[in-house]
């Protein structure tokens, strides 16, 4: 009796242990609608955005990258980390050679195909506007073990982007800003991020709705639109001070 009880057990324990381990599986939907499939929370991160690289930090996974784009500088710890190239440059023997377990990229990135023909596992998101920034947080918190993180980080940031707005000075109300991403004067357009939040301040946005998210600018067309304030990213004045 007691052998065919042990037996029982083994054969249910055998038949069970296919579906424990299917359960085990996490699967992410990206922006692209594709199914990424893991077997576990990701480890080894490359990060091609900033914007990604910042998620990650911002949801306490720092340590995880192991590499990121060139122009991912922030938080400081990210700046020691391997950089290879950008979107449209990538250095790909390096990025072999960090053997991560995941690879996040904008959703508009045209090496995706690439990347995942070599076999790298792609998170392809989307992160221009609120709406995308809270499901891309809510999709990386999910992937590092913690969704509800992503929730609580969100709501942190709408708790922020409320207390500025109580803090802006009445007599800034409806001033027309400028958001400049870089010294090639690409903007931060009404459907950005960066735009929604001017909108939610109360601010307005130079750059029209018809121009996009991020359009380029010229000097000329910047000087007839007559912004009242100009916000710069971290110290490119000097570029800045020669147009």
């Amino acid at each position: 009796m007691r052998c065919r009880t042990m037996a029982t057990l083994l054969c249910f324990a055998l038949i069970a242990s296919p579906l424990w381990a299917a359960a085990s599986l996490l699967e992410l939907t990206d922006d692209r609608g594709r199914r990424v499939q893991l077997d576990r929370s990701p480890q080894r991160i490359v990060s091609l955005l900033p914007s990604l690289t910042e998620s990650v930090c911002a949801l306490g996974a720092c340590e995880r990258l192991v590499g990121t784009d060139r122009f991912s500088d922030f938080p400081a710890q990210v700046r020691t980390l391997p950089k290879l190239g950008d979107l449209d440059d990538l250095q790909w023997e390096r990025l072999k050679a960090l053997r991560p377990d995941m690879v996040l990229a904008s959703k508009s990135m045209r090496q995706i195909d690439r990347l995942e023909s070599l076999g790298f596992k792609v998170l392809a998101l989307d992160s221009q506007s609120h709406e995308d920034v809270k499901r891309s947080l809510r999709l990386l918190a999910t992937m590092l073990g913690d969704r509800q993180s992503g929730d609580r980080l969100w709501q942190q940031i709408d708790r922020e982007i409320s207390t500025a707005k109580l803090a802006l000075p009445g007599m800034l109300k409806h001033s027309i800003v400028y958001v400049e991403l870089g010294p090639s004067m690409h903007a931060a357009g009404p459907g950005s991020f960066l735009g929604e939040t001017l909108q939610s301040l109360g601010l307005r946005n130079v750059v029209p709705q018809s121009m996009g998210p991020f359009p380029q600018l010229s000097t000329e067309w910047l000087i007839g639109a007559q912004p009242r304030w100009v916000i710069l990213q971290a110290d490119p004045s000097k570029q800045y001070n020669k147009r």
